[in-house]
This record gives C-alpha cells, sequence and structure tokens, in this order.
C-alpha cells in the first residue's frame, strides 16, 4: 500500500490535436512504463484504429507510472464536445490538470470550457504550452495568451515538445511539486467514483475507479459483494487491479488509488460513468451523476436486407463497450428493417457510423439526424417523439417543445460579424460577447478573441452548422454547447408527395417558417434523381392538405408524327390527340418506383 503523500493523480485538458496523446506516450516513456514489445502503434493509450487514424481520443484511457518513489495516475480524458460529462468525470477522478495548449493553434473554445470545469471542481491547473519544437511559432505570443486568457504567471508555464520528448521530465517534477496528494479516509466505508466503462471479453464489464475513501480487497476465497449506489445494483467482483497501461491484476486497491474493478457481468448499462461504487448499501453516493442521454437520432439501415442480422450483431456488439449509445428496432417500407440509434452528439454519431462500416464491414444507409419533441395534447398527455411519423394530428396538439442549448463560440475577432449572422439564420438568439485577452495594455496580441454566447435550438445546430462555422472562419472558431431545456416551437410535419403518393421515408419535421425553403431544396434535389417515366411525375411538398412547393419530373415523349409524309395538317393533330389520351391513361395507371441510389441521394442532402 502506497502512503498518501506519494500518490498524484492527474488529468490532461486540451482541445482536439493540441498534441495530448503523444505527450501521454512520452510520459509512459520518461517512467518506463511503456510495456509493449514492439512499437507498432503511433500512439500508446488511444487503441482503437479511429482514434489512430482521426487524431482524436474517443475512449478515455488511464495509467499507472511509477517515478522517483512517487506513484503517478495518468487519467486520459476524450477531447469532443459530444463527451464533456465524461471529461468532468475523469477530472473529478483527479486533484490537477495539464492544461495543454498547442504553440502553432493556440486556445481554443474546447480547452477553455474544460479549464471551467477543472476550476469549478477545484482541481490545480498547470498550464503546459505544446510544439515548442516546430519552427515559426511565435513562444513569446502564445505565453502572453495563456496569461491574459487564462490568468497565469509567465513563470507557471512549462514550455515541452511531445515530440521530441523536450522538458517532460521537467514536467513529471512539476506535476509531484504543484499537484496536491488525495485526500481520503482509509478507514470508512469504500467510495470510488465509475470514471470510464468497458467490456473484456475475459472479464465482463470492466469498471475504471479512483478511490475516494476505504479500500478494496480481492482475498482468495469469497469476493465482497459490491453495491452501485445510483443504479441500486450489487455485483461480485471478478478481479481487480491497475493500469500498466494494460489491465495488470494486483491484490488491494486502496484509498487515492486508480485502477479497475472486474465485474463478470455482461450489460455495461448497469455500470454508468459517475456512478459510485460501496461495500455497504447506506453509503453516500458521490455528487455529479447524471444519465447519459441521446440528444440526437438517427435510423441506420443496411444496404441490403441480408446484412440486417450483420448489423444487429454490430450494433450490440458497439453497445457492449458504449453506454451512452442506445437503439431500438425500426421498419420503413422502402428500406427495410433497421434501426433507431440516439447519440450524444453529432462526432459520437460519426464514430459510431464509421466503426460500423469499418470493423464490421457493415454497409450503411443514414436518414438525417433529428432530435427529440416534447408534444403535450389537448387532453394534456405527454408525448415524446423523434420521428415525423409519430406527430400526431394537428388538430389535437397543445404544444410542441424543443431541445435548446447554450452554444459559446471562440473566435478572433475579425470573424464576430459573419458568426454572428450564422447563428443569428439558425434561430439563434444573442446572450452575450466576452473579450478575452485583455491582458497587459503594451502588448498587442495579433488576434483579439472573444467568446459569443447564443442560445440556440439543437435542431440547427445538427444541421451543417459546425461545418460552416468553420468554414467562415477559416478553421479558427471553436465551439462547446450544453443543454438548457425544452421551449415551445412551432412545429410541422412536411410530407413528401411522388406522383400524388406520400413516401413517408421522405417526411421531415420543421419550423413553420422554415418549411418551404427546405421543401423547395428537397424538391429541386429529388428532380434530378427521380428517373424519367413516359409520364410526367409530379413532386410536391405539402403540410397537411396544403401543398407548399412543387417540381415535375418531365416525361419522355415518342415522336408518333415521324413517319407521317405530308398530307393535311388534321392527320398530325389527331395522332398527337392519340398520344395525349394514352399518356393520361399511363398517368392513371403508372407507377413510380424511387430506386434506391436515388433515394440515397435524397437523404444525403
Amino acid at each position: 500500500m502506497h502512503e498518501l503523500s506519494k500518490i498524484r493523480n492527474f488529468s490532461i485538458i486540451a482541445h482536439i490535436d493540441h498534441g495530448k496523446s503523444t505527450l501521454a506516450d512520452r510520459i509512459l516513456e520518461v517512467t518506463d512504463t511503456d510495456t509493449r514489445s514492439e512499437k507498432h502503434d503511433e500512439r500508446i493509450l488511444d487503441r482503437l484504429e479511429l482514434e489512430q487514424e482521426r487524431g482524436i481520443t474517443i475512449k478515455l484511457q488511464a495509467c499507472r507510472m511509477n517515478y522517483k518513489e512517487y506513484q503517478l495516475n495518468l487519467i486520459d480524458t476524450p477531447g469532443h464536445v459530444d463527451f464533456s460529462y465524461e471529461v468532468s468525470r475523469s477530472l473529478a477522478a483527479c486533484e490537477a490538470a495539464l492544461l495543454l495548449v498547442d504553440a502553432s493553434q493556440g486556445i481554443q473554445a474546447q480547452t477553455i470550457s474544460n479549464t471551467k470545469k477543472a476550476l469549478d471542481l477545484g482541481l490545480t491547473l498547470i498550464p503546459v504550452l505544446n510544439k515548442i519544437d516546430l519552427p515559426h511559432v511565435d513562444i513569446e505570443e502564445r505565453e502572453q495568451e495563456i496569461c491574459n486568457l487564462l490568468g497565469f504567471e509567465k513563470e507557471e508555464i512549462v514550455k515541452v515538445s511531445a515530440k521530441t520528448g523536450e522538458n517532460v521530465e521537467l514536467l513529471l517534477d512539476e506535476i509531484i511539486k504543484q499537484c496536491p496528494p488525495p485526500q481520503g479516509d482509509t478507514k470508512a466505508p469504500l467510495q470510488a467514483l465509475i470514471f470510464d466503462s468497458f467490456y473484456d471479453e475475459h472479464r465482463g464489464v470492466v469498471v475504471a475507479v479512483r478511490i475516494f475513501n476505504g479500500s478494496i480487497s480481492h482475498k482468495h476465497g469469497k469476493p465482497q459483494d459490491l453495491f452501485m449506489l445510483q443504479k441500486q445494483e450489487s455485483f461480485k467482483p471478478t478481479e481487480i487491479g491497475i493500469f500498466n497501461p494494460d489491465l495488470k491484476e494486483t491484490n488491494s486497491l486502496g484509498t487515492g488509488e486508480v485502477g479497475y474493478i472486474a465485474t463478470g457481468l455482461k450489460d455495461i448499462r448497469y455500470f454508468t460513468v459517475g456512478d459510485t461504487v460501496s461495500d455497504h448499501k447506506e453509503t453516500k453516493a458521490l455528487p455529479g451523476y447524471q444519465t447519459p442521454k441521446s440528444n440526437v437520432f438517427a435510423t441506420f439501415f443496411p444496404t441490403t436486407s441480408e446484412d440486417y442480422e450483420l448489423l444487429k450483431i454490430s450494433l450490440n456488439k458497439l453497445a457492449l463497450n458504449d453506454a451512452a449509445l442506445v437503439f431500438s428496432d425500426q421498419r420503413s417500407a422502402l428500406l427495410g428493417s433497421g434501426f433507431r440509434c440516439g447519440f450524444l452528439g453529432l462526432l459520437h454519431m460519426q464514430i459510431v457510423q464509421e466503426r460500423l462500416e469499418r470493423e464490421y464491414d457493415v454497409e450503411l444507409i443514414i436518414t438525417a439526424p433529428t432530435v427529440e419533441y416534447h408534444v403535450t395534447s389537448i387532453n394534456d398527455e405527454k408525448l415524446i417523439i423523434q420521428t415525423p411519423s409519430e406527430l400526431p394530428d394537428p388538430n389535437k396538439i397543445k404544444e410542441i417543445s424543443e431541445p435548446w442549448v447554450r452554444t459559446e463560440i471562440l473566435t478572433p475577432d475579425r470573424y464576430m460579424g459573419d458568426l454572428m449572422n450564422l447563428c443569428q439564420a439558425h434561430r439563434g438568439t444573442y446572450i452575450n460577447t466576452k473579450y478575452l485577452s485583455q491582458g497587459d495594455a503594451n502588448i498587442k496580441l495579433k488576434d483579439q478573441y472573444i467568446l459569443l454566447e447564443y442560445d440556440m435550438p439543437l435542431a440547427s445546430l445538427i444541421s451543417n452548422f459546425f461545418d460552416q462555422l468553420k468554414n467562415i472562419s477559416s478553421g479558427y472558431a471553436s465551439m462547446e454547447y450544453e443543454f438548457i431545456d425544452f421551449f415551445p416551437v412551432d412545429l410541422v410535419k412536411v410530407s413528401v408527395l411522388v406522383n400524388h403518393d406520400e413516401i413517408p421515408a421522405l417526411s421531415f419535421l420543421e419550423t413553420r417558417e422554415g418549411a418551404r425553403p427546405k421543401a423547395t431544396k428537397l424538391l429541386e434535389v429529388m428532380k434530378t434523381v427521380i428517373p424519367r417515366q413516359q409520364f410526367p411525375i409530379p413532386l410536391q411538398a405539402a403540410i397537411g392538405a396544403k401543398i407548399i412547393a412543387r417540381e415535375d419530373v418531365r416525361a419522355f415523349r415518342k415522336d408518333v408524327t415521324a413517319n407521317l409524309y405530308g398530307g393535311d395538317y388534321s392527320r398530325k393533330q389527331k395522332l398527337l390527340k392519340k398520344q395525349k389520351k394514352g399518356k393520361k391513361r399511363l398517368k392513371q395507371v403508372g407507377r413510380v418506383n424511387i430506386p434506391q441510389e436515388a433515394f440515397l441521394a435524397i437523404l444525403k442532402t
């Protein structure tokens, strides 16, 4: 057992691509912790192929290192806005955080928002400037930025290069010096915070824990019963151990230590991040627990119906490692059987989609992402809907509410006007502008940074807001958002009709004023992808019985007068009339089948 004074638990906060995983790897090398013989992967702590490729951390990782008689526990955090709750739980398991800033890119929204989280949790922050080995980097200016935006002194900043390993030992000494040792009562009942959970084929669900009070030991013979305080479940641990960075079994974990408990169970949904594990049912749970809530919904269909079973198995396997992914069966007349899936946000959705396509070889058709709406009927019944087909008859609806989020956009002030226009175009409500970098008046920074705050509906944020934000600001602006509440909205269901037949899979929900522009755009695309027939095909969009937009797919026309030779004009008229009659009859009996390629093209818009 370690004494508490010799333990240091810390995390690394950074924006995507600021070199967090690379720094973690250098720290492991300096402390001789990297246990793998071959160096085939670039980054040690990012295990997923997708993480290696996209350079982002999706699943957080933990690792214990020994350095100069101290036990250092690094708890890595995922860096993306979709996973902000997981970040807050990882931070809650630490006493300090390294605030990593990329010397070439400077501070971004994620960094500021995670810094706030860390300060709210009372963590000690150590500012670190990374990538100092890059040529043409203005280190002076970046230091000034860190001092002004985040309020540190210049002397506190540790300058490192995670790529070359420069000053990493100096950083470790700073961690030992500045990071407070954990507090806790070794004699109290067990209180352990779950900051991650994943599925292991041999051990079942494994939970990563930080022990705040008490201890847990795995005596040979009868393992003790443990309780999940929030979920009110009990389980018998099959193994306990530490991350090194691979799982390494030990006999006990004491107060202040970080390790794992293997539960032997199959269902990851029992073990939510933020829950507390204890050996007594009456123990008080640690604060800050939330149930992961899906914000964005989309339906996944396999491109061929034979792949349905494969998709089902793949989703079940992915869900073993991802407690936030929820899904249920859904049928569509045009696309067959599929699954309605709920995600934390758009990136989460993209990651699940890419992992299904890559790791499990499933080809997917994905419907446009939607959010959850709360509907109150005239008899005060409450309904939760996600798809247009679930919306009740408009005469029976008293009110519809949609989720809103508070968005914080960090941007150089030269893009401010365009970004404000973008937010307003997405139904945003202006809240506040904060000017950052008000530091030393004599030092002029190249960019004056501002933080724009807007409240906006989640539905307009998940369209293509993020891409437009990056385009307008040449990639400089970054954003964070958090859910506020549900607010009333004037929502309508727009039905799409092809040759007067409704195609349910193409219906969509939209605000009343946004319905017509969206419908017009959709019909223009449909007109180009639906194959022409022998008769004209009207494409219409309607709200209830009212048509709000129309396009026509022109008919093929055979030249029936081609073999006439001279003669009276009335012969030509007679043949054209006969053709017209035939077309009319064909239009009544003809059916339009939308081929799948056309359907996919429509769904992609």
